[in-house]
């Protein structure tokens, strides 16, 4: 397929999820009571606006919807079997979507539930597609993971903990969107690099589709990802980073973790932290991850509040993040391709994120002192 039809099938899905989106926003005053996002004061919340949290409605809504829409409007371009591939992964990712979105419901979905159903689409993935890692260059652990079995419980734990890792860092308007995006072109990019168009297809599809959804999350926020949108698209990308492994031996497993850092490294450092540092529970809540931190620390320094726009401070997040993700992810496509460059980016970027979290927490870049008193104030109830 040429690639310029990449871009079609990421606009057919845009549009998709653009309408969806919309149809949400604009009809919640029919739904807002099952699916507006009530819970403001928890630990982890920085918004005071009730608003709907199923963005994922949109996101599934748009990858599927833009798929069918760009086979009718270009016949012939997908091949069958490869349509059929796509309509299993969809159909795959329904345990980890609804998990999240009756969470999104209810609010009574414990996160254990959630990760068990999410392990449960990787384990239908790893049956209807094959899509079980066999390698990491990691000695050790690839001879365990020539033992089938083995294989396919460390592929689903994999997948879940990727999952779970995009609903970690699902804190700011626009934040885990953008990341998605970034990390969706990436892995991409070395689909088209490898000449796996499938892979291609299925990135241009969830850049697509988020990108939809994040025109009305993204600035003022007035739709939110949800529970049922991280877990879909975490398992989407890390589906994609599985079978880029999977179909291409070649590859070098450092390489998808580079680019899928960011993410990976936030929750790891954050069981650390809570279990090791704080001595609570690795699952439970709380207002320390990397951008809560750059949302108190730079946001707080840089940007003024304005009463006019109160979601500008929220917003501001992914514009001091996103830039470093994107950066770090186009370092590992151009020059990962070897095992030790990978490795060497991996740990570079865990360098740089310990870095930069240690000046933050300890305050080494704080507020101006004319703006403490504010700080005090906003801290933990910025809208959204």
């Amino acid at each position: 397929m040429p690639e310029y039809k990449f871009v079609l099938l990421g606009l057919t899905a845009w549009v998709a999820s653009f309408v969806i989106s919309q149809l949400i926003v604009r009809s919640q005053k029919w739904h807002g009571r099952l699916t507006h996002d009530h819970d403001l004061g928890g630990v982890q919340k920085v918004h005071t606006t009730a608003v709907p949290r199923i963005g994922g409605l949109a996101v599934i809504g748009g990858i599927l919807l833009g798929f069918v829409l760009f086979q009718q409007i270009f016949p012939g371009h997908v091949s069958a079997s490869r349509a059929s591939r796509i309509y299993l992964l969809l159909g795959a990712s329904l345990p980890a979507f609804l998990a999240g979105l009756i969470e999104d419901f209810t609010k009574r979905v414990s996160v254990r539930v959630r990760l068990v159903a999410t392990a449960l689409s990787a384990l239908v993935a790893s049956l209807a597609l094959g899509a079980t890692v066999g390698e990491l260059d990691i000695w050790g652990l690839d001879a365990l993971l020539t033992i089938a079995p083995l294989a396919i419980v460390a592929t689903a734990v994999f997948v879940a903990g990727g999952s779970n890792a995009i609903n970690i860092i699902d804190g700011f308007n626009g934040l885990s969107g953008s990341t998605i995006i970034i990390m969706a072109i990436g892995l991409a990019a070395v689909g088209l690099q490898v000449g796996d168009s499938f892979v291609a297809v299925l990135g241009a599809l969830c850049a697509g589709a988020t990108l939809g959804f994040l025109m009305l999350n993204y600035p003022s926020g007035k739709m939110f990802l949800g529970d049922g949108g991280a877990y879909f698209l975490g398992f989407w990308v890390s589906e994609m980073a599985v079978l880029l492994l999977v179909r291409h031996p070649e590859l070098s497993a450092w390489q998808i973790l580079a680019i899928c850092g960011y993410p990976i490294i936030e929750v790891l450092f954050s069981i650390y932290r809570r279990k090791f540092v704080r001595k609570v529970s690795p699952g439970a809540p709380d207002a320390l991850h990397l951008h809560g931190l750059v949302f108190r620390r730079l946001v707080f320094k840089y940007v003024r509040r304005d009463t006019a726009r109160p979601w500008k401070r929220n917003a501001m997040v992914p514009c001091f993040m996103a830039p470093a993700v994107a950066a770090c992810v186009a370092v590992s496509v151009w020059f990962g391709q070897s095992t030790p460059a990978a490795v060497a980016i991996v740990v570079a970027q865990v360098v740089l994120y310990i870095a930069v979290y240690g000046r933050l927490v300890r305050g080494r870049w704080t507020v101006r002192r004319a703006n403490r008193a504010e700080q005090a104030l906003d801290v933990g109830i910025e809208v959204r």
